[in-house]
């Protein structure tokens, strides 16, 4: 490839992991990680990392020049649950970074942009049950929102101004790596910290509520083919539905149980349960399936080993 690429928010929960892949596919001189802050040890050791905020415009455009910056993948966001709390600070850095890189994008500064979206763009009146890739959007959430504001602004920018912006509607994402960055979602790592560690566990959802789910590879792994994919098998330019497995906390505390017997789940839930009530519980994801070949690797048998055996090592680490 030609130039290097940018993560901006390569400090977060996927960020994090997406950095480290795509220093591992490209070589870590291609490949400039970005954030307000510090991260990870490993992170921080793999390659050049600059501290940026994401709100900054100058600043990133200095970053873009002085690097030869051609892709960039925009994974700065302020989540769900953590955005009801903040509702301005969450449109802030939402919504304004996603201009600045559209408008590098659109003034030929850089070739092509990742930007994520989420399930959070649906809301109560959308369809749960296999939801469809195009369908009634009212989102309850300022994350939500954001995101669907984003979106719009993403097929604006390609269908007005031709920018080669590609994204997926993330589901929750689940990994040992990193910390949850406080999402709805995140029950689903939190659970298997306290399943190895105390063998009991408070869900601040509902046993019943089914959400869609997906194991961190398989994110990173759709992440880096839509990049990868000709421009012309890209025919959805707001965002891709994209699937993998969807369970209740209840379903995953039974897999849990096979592993540890003596495993007790609780349920307490919290201002979170409203947000996954207007959710969909499954996703039809063919569109991504047939445009890009989108294929899912972990089911949530396999997904389960592999969490409970990175927690584990994890904890014996830091013994």
């Amino acid at each position: 490839m030609s130039g290097r690429i940018l993560i901006i928010g390569a400090c977060g929960q996927i960020g994090t992991e997406l950095t480290l892949k795509l220093r591992e596919i490209y070589g870590e001189d291609k490949v400039i990680a970005s954030d307000i802050r510090e991260g990870a040890e490993e992170l921080m050791q793999s390659g050049t990392f600059i501290k940026a905020d994401a709100k900054n415009k100058e600043q990133l455009e200095n970053i873009i020049r002085e690097n030869q910056i051609k892709d960039v993948y925009l994974m700065a966001a302020m989540l769900s649950a953590t955005a009801e709390k903040a509702p301005m600070q969450a449109w802030d850095l939402n919504m304004n970074s996603l201009f600045h890189v559209l408008n590098f994008a659109k003034e030929g500064l850089i070739n092509k942009i990742f930007w994520p979206s989420s399930i959070a763009v649906f809301g109560p009146s959308t369809p749960k049950d296999a939801t469809p890739q195009t369908t009634v959007m009212e989102p309850t959430t300022v994350y939500g929102i954001s995101k669907l504001t984003g979106e719009r602004w993403c097929e604006y920018y390609y269908n007005k101004f031709g920018v080669d912006v590609r994204s997926i509607r993330y589901p929750g994402i689940i990994s040992y790596k990193t910390l949850p960055g406080g999402g709805t979602t995140d029950y689903a790592i939190d659970i298997f910290h306290e399943a190895v560690k105390t063998r009991k566990y408070t869900s601040f959802l509902a046993k019943d509520a089914a959400l869609p789910m997906m194991f961190m590879d398989d994110a990173i792994k759709a992440t880096i083919e839509i990049m990868q994919a000709p421009e012309e098998n890209i025919h959805i330019r707001s965002s891709y539905n994209l699937a993998a497995i969807s369970f209740t906390p209840e379903i995953l505390a039974g897999e849990i149980k096979k592993h540890f017997s003596d495993f007790e789940i609780n349920y307490d839930p919290d201002f979170r349960q409203k947000i996954a009530e207007s959710w969909p519980s499954s996703i039809d994801d063919s569109a991504a399936r047939k445009d890009w070949g989108w294929q899912h690797d972990y089911d949530l048998e396999k997904m389960t080993d592999i969490m409970i055996e990175g927690v584990e090592h994890r904890l014996q680490e830091k013994a």
